[in-house]
């Protein structure tokens, strides 16, 4: 690396800052992710051309100024964009890594834009492992648990016993945060109990719904989402 950057220093760390941030989102576009490709690129070039700023500015024209300005409101500036990539339905918060993700290529572009080439390649290294490999092990052994809402819908019109229900739960690893149980007013209609439960996603849902119907004197089972 050069005392003094050069314009094809410039050149070079620009195209490894889009490259860098290419990996990355393409790996981000691949699980459907709301910032992909594009965003992680310009993020990374973005912060590379701050970075390159940052060192230039005091080599040319401010001699004796700090280079570390510029680059520091990155480090905050990119709380935005993350900000905006998390996204919240119901119970449920997505985009939390997307959001890192997109941090860290900030940090990935600000290391290649300093000449910082082992410590950009290591950071690059270690989020796609994390990325790609830890997910699955991490899926593996925690895996995810949705909130959804679900409707037992009886054939008789009498207050149902749930004990038998709520074992079922229980033995499929559902856990329950609320019952409410509707009992028929008015002739022709019948009972339904409806709950939140959060269920694991490694739930077969068909083998609980027929182990749910088994249990008692129930019609019709149903999932929905909880929005």
């Amino acid at each position: 690396m050069h005392d003094i950057i050069t314009e094809f220093d410039i050149v070079v760390r620009m195209f490894l800052g889009f490259v860098a941030g290419g990996i990355i989102g393409f790996e981000r576009s691949s699980r459907r992710q709301v910032a992909g490709l594009r965003t992680h690129i310009l993020i990374a070039l973005g912060s590379d051309c701050l970075m390159l700023l940052s060192i230039w500015l005091p080599q040319v024209y401010l001699k004796g100024s700090d280079p570390g300005r510029i680059a520091a409101q990155v480090v905050s500036g990119i709380g935005f964009l993350g900000a905006g990539a998390i996204l919240r339905l119901g119970n449920n918060v997505k985009g939390l890594t997307t959001a890192a993700s997109l941090w860290l290529v900030a940090a990935i572009g600000m290391a290649i834009g300093a000449g910082m080439y082992i410590a950009a390649i290591a950071a690059e290294a270690l989020g796609l492992f994390s990325l790609m490999v830890l997910g699955v092990v991490e899926r593996r052994i925690f895996p995810e648990i949705k909130s959804k809402l679900l409707e037992v819908q009886y054939n008789h019109s009498a207050e149902p016993d749930t004990e038998a229900a709520l074992e079922i739960l229980k033995n499929f690893g559902i856990e329950h945060h609320s019952i409410n149980v509707k009992v028929a007013e008015k002739k022709g209609e019948t009972t339904s109990v409806h709950l939140l439960v959060s269920i694991p996603e490694t739930v077969d849902i068909p083998t609980f719904a027929r182990s749910l119907k088994s249990s008692g004197d129930i019609s019709r089972v149903q999932i929905k989402e909880n929005i």
